[in-house]
């Protein structure tokens, strides 16, 4: 039902506040409605937090937006993890609407007095709510002022309209026709759910040995992964992502390239879960025990990285349900069992998981196996295809996470249509995949960083990962060096979750063939060794530079929050410019502006301009702004002059250090 002064369009609501919006704890999230009345009288509207606990925290005024009409905004911060509510009231504002008219009325000596003593009447009410104090005295001045007859109108209403009076009216309002829209759900989760940086990288590559004279791999292990944590950790990542870790099927197993025809050491796809050895709840022999994952678990820990697990929902051939149950599987009409295909692209080490085929039982043994990994620190979960399932089945396996372990946080691998996208996001993951590998020229970045930052910020959470073992985009195939530092510069510092798959610092990039976004052998059929030290003793590695960046995340709290990003011009269309500006407890700012030249074949200079207000800042400011990459000073003002070599310097991240 409509109320008094209708209150309509609420945002963020989602699927008819029937599921909370996406908020984190120390994140202000906004919150709008279109507000309005009849007549001509002024209104007033708020926002109301509720916590997890029940407070009530104290409103926020909502600000009318310039466009669209009768829209009205607040931000809101919630400071503890948990189910909250927030409330929008809207008001017949009489003080507001005396205001108006008193401005009009005085000056052209109209209804002179009875303005006055209408005003005297507001005053006093507002004063009647007040206890002694600073504003009680601010406002028995100014009854003062409007009983004043001996004075002249003008001085009487000036001091009506001081700024401490107007600010005291502000603060204590008079809300006459109180209407209420709400209580809608927002559930703030822990930091993690919205900053991070991610490196996934596959154990069993990690500490492999070659035998030159035989040619046979020796498999890494955990022990043997465990001791690259160090060099993770020192490039500044926060979350460790390991592909699926269980026993490998043997049945249809591919062999290196994605190939039909395995040698008898080929160690077959991570994704092809299960053999004689065990399936979800088991761990390849080849990498250790459940004490040897116990203790890689533990190092990370020490180092401060979380360990994120695959879940991947499908099975190989031999996995064991295929044997205990059979009915969890699709079979075909000729008695065979359908393997998993995403045209051109066909998976005959397989089999999907058919959900509506004894979904209880799927749902319950799925359920064990999350509990079972997260019984041994597993906290973070990468969802291997979640758009393949169904979305009913996804709403409930993650809220019944969350109402026992409200920590553990999911990111969806669904490079699909929007819609699954963010229904995904709606029914309780904390992070998606996106497709930033895509967006390349700097309309397309510009707009999907609006999208995700203002139009899906509240059912879905970006994180950009610059590449993987699935996607090696033309760009960084063609590209060279420049290509790379240009792509982690920009899902570094646009967005505050960002990931690397392994060899990305080595600026791996030849794929299997033109054309194509596989790698060249491959690391999902093979193990592939790398020599980390070597690369960096030569020169030949980007960690420097990705570390610098990880560094510039954690030292400025703006690049650690998602919808405060404002996009900037500039003269040349390869040249991108946005700024990202939050607001730290002492009340001053912290403002980072991000120059990227997107072409990595060649210079570029040009002149930007920057969106001055979105900066706290008049047009004619001038500003110092220090490169946090190349640690030089510049001077700055609104139209700037920038010059960047992609092999040299393909990006300034400049921090604005005073005003003047």
């Amino acid at each position: 039902m409509v109320g008094r002064i209708p209150i309509m369009d609420v945002h963020p609501v989602v699927d008819l506040g029937r599921l909370p919006a996406k908020a984190t704890v120390g994140e202000p999230f906004p919150v709008s409605a279109t507000i309005f009345r009849e007549g001509h009288d002024k209104l007033g509207a708020e926002v109301v937090l509720v916590s997890p606990t029940g407070e009530r925290r104290p409103p926020v005024r909502l600000v009318k937006q310039p466009d669209p009409v009768d829209r009205y905004l607040a931000h809101v911060t919630p400071d503890a993890p948990g189910a909250w509510t927030f409330e929008v009231h809207a008001w017949s504002d009489p003080v507001a609407t005396w205001q108006h008219a008193a401005g009009i009325k005085i000056p052209a000596g109209i209804d002179v007095e009875l303005m006055f003593t209408e005003g005297l009447l507001l005053l006093e009410r507002v004063r009647a709510e007040l206890s002694p104090g600073p504003d009680a005295t601010v406002i028995d001045a100014a009854i003062a002022a409007a009983k004043d007859t001996e004075r002249p109108a003008e001085a009487r209403l000036a001091q009506l309209e001081a700024d401490d009076v107007v600010a005291v009216l502000a603060a204590h309002p008079l809300r006459e026709l109180l209407s209420i829209a709400g209580p809608f759900p927002a559930y703030a989760d822990r930091e993690r759910a919205l900053y991070g940086s991610w490196y996934e990288f596959f154990p069993r590559s990690e500490g492999a040995v070659l035998d030159e004279a035989t040619g046979k791999v020796t498999t890494g292990t955990f022990a043997t992964a465990a001791k690259r944590l160090e060099a993770v950790a020192a490039m500044g990542f926060d979350v460790i992502y390991l592909p699926p870790i269980h026993p490998i099927g043997e049945v249809n197993r591919k062999g290196p390239n994605n190939t039909l025809t395995p040698g008898p050491e080929d160690p077959g796809s991570p994704w092809a879960i299960g053999s004689k050895d065990g399936g979800h709840d088991a761990i390849h022999p080849d990498l250790g025990t459940f004490d040897d994952f116990d203790a890689f678990v533990a190092r990370a820990g020490e180092l401060g990285l979380e360990v994120a697990l695959d879940l991947a929902l499908q099975a190989a051939p031999d996995h064991p349900w295929v044997t205990s149950n059979p009915q969890w599987f699709t079979t075909r009409a000729d008695g065979t069992i359908a393997y998993a295909e995403n045209p051109p692209k066909k998976y005959q080490d397989i089999y999907p998981v058919n959900f509506d085929n004894d979904p209880s039982g799927i749902c319950r043994e799925v359920m064990r196996i999350v509990k079972l990994w997260m019984s041994h620190g597993v906290r973070v979960f990468r969802v291997d295809n979640p758009h393949t399932k169904p979305l009913a089945f996804w709403e409930w396996l993650l809220r019944e996470v969350r109402r026992t372990d409200p920590d553990v946080l999911f990111l969806s691998e669904a490079f699909t249509k929007p819609p699954m996208m963010h229904g995904l996001g709606a029914v309780g993951y904390h992070q998606s995949y996106t497709y930033f590998t895509w967006r390349v020229a700097r309309w397309e970045i510009e707009e999907y960083l609006r999208e995700v930052s203002s139009e899906s910020d509240h059912v879905m959470r970006p994180n950009f990962f610059v590449n993987t073992p699935d996607i090696l985009p033309e760009h960084l195939q063609y590209g060279g060096p420049p290509a790379f530092k240009i792509r982690a510069a920009l899902a570094a510092l646009s967005v505050p979750s960002w990931g690397v798959y392994a060899g990305f610092e080595l600026y791996e990039h030849v794929a299997v063939k033109p054309g194509s976004e596989e790698y060249l052998d491959s690391e999902k059929y093979q193990i592939r060794i790398r020599d980390w030290a070597a690369a960096e003793a030569e020169g030949r590695s980007l960690a420097p530079y990705i570390t610098r960046l990880n560094e510039i995340r954690r030292e400025h709290p703006a690049l650690q929050q998602l919808r405060n990003i404002t996009i900037h011009a500039a003269d040349d269309e390869n040249v991108l410019v946005f700024s990202k500006r939050a607001e730290l407890p002492d009340g001053t700012d912290d403002v980072v502006i991000v120059v990227v030249n997107l072409d990595p074949h060649g210079a570029r200079e040009t002149t930007v301009h920057l969106d001055m207000p979105a900066l706290g800042l008049d047009h004619e400011d001038s500003f110092a702004v220090h490169d946090e990459i190349t640690g030089a000073d510049y001077t700055w003002a609104e139209h700037d002059y920038v010059r960047l070599d992609p092999h040299h310097q393909p990006a300034h991240v400049l921090a604005i250090r005073r005003t003047s």
